[in-house]
């Protein structure tokens, strides 16, 4: 008889702990263990090119580009212990312009005459990776995050131009990467386990070396799931990039604006 309660006691024991391992696996409503996020934005860009150290009556700042570009977007989302969240972004954007100019534009050394012609590419990437600690109640919960930014940029300029009747070309290549620290805000609300709103800020700022700048993003979205773990994602972000590059011959601050909204396919686990 003994044995038969010490056995059911172990086994009452064992089912409630098994119990409280369920219960503490549970995370908020708001989040979820795993998050995956696939789908694009489409962004209203501005690019300028602002070289400094220019000739007397050169150009000082370069249009880039202006308008509208969908881009694919990717994001992932970890959580660990209940309130301890991992998060990963990264989104890549750019653009081609050629114009003419009634002058001359100076760049790293080279001076390009816009009378005949420039042509501009210039790429960026963006990514990230955060640290969150989530906290609050089952369906509001604040996170506080800090982790990494990464942005690279990369600009080629082309000109062309006929002087004494020999034509002339030029060209360049401008590329930087950096890395700096994050510190980001963020809110979800759970107003079902199937619908849920979240807002998210951060901002990064580089000082020193070759390359500097900062980078402030903002996005605010709505995730729909009509299937248990597969759903819908809106959200509408905006984001500012300034990135400075100095050299001993010259000097340039890419300077980029771009928002609008995404979509997104999302599956939770």
């Amino acid at each position: 008889m003994t044995a038969g309660w010490v056995k059911k006691s172990v086994s009452a024991v064992a089912a409630a702990m098994t119990m409280c391992g369920v219960a503490q696996a549970e995370p908020a409503q708001a989040l979820d263990r795993i998050s995956v996020w696939i789908g694009g934005s489409v962004l209203d860009t501005r690019a300028d090119l602002d070289a400094t150290r220019n000739s007397v009556g050169s150009l000082s700042k370069l249009d880039l580009g202006k308008g509208s570009q969908t881009v694919g977007h990717a994001r992932l989302d970890l959580l660990v212990f209940d309130t301890q969240g991992f998060s990963f972004d990264y989104y890549k954007l750019g653009k081609a312009k050629n114009r003419t100019h009634a002058g001359v534009f100076e760049y790293d050394g080279d001076i390009y005459d816009l009378q005949s012609g420039l042509r501009s590419d210039f790429d960026v990437s963006l990514g990230s990776a955060a640290y969150h600690w989530w906290f609050g109640s089952d369906a509001d919960v604040f996170g506080v995050g800090v982790g990494a930014a990464f942005y690279r940029a990369q600009i080629q300029l082309d000109g062309r131009a006929v002087i004494n009747g020999t034509p002339v070309a030029a060209d360049t290549h401008w590329s930087g990467t950096a890395v700096a620290p994050t510190l980001t805000l963020a809110y979800k609300h759970a107003f079902s386990d199937s619908l849920r709103l979240y807002v998210d800020a951060g901002g990064v700022k580089k000082n020193g070396g070759s390359l500097s700048g900062h980078l402030y993003d903002i996005r605010a979205g709505v995730e729909w799931f009509p299937i248990r773990n597969v759903g819908l994602a809106v959200e509408y972000g905006k984001t500012a990039v300034s990135l400075y590059r100095e050299r001993i011959s010259s000097s340039a601050a890419l300077d980029l604006d771009f928002h609008g909204p995404s979509v997104f396919a999302r599956m939770r686990f």
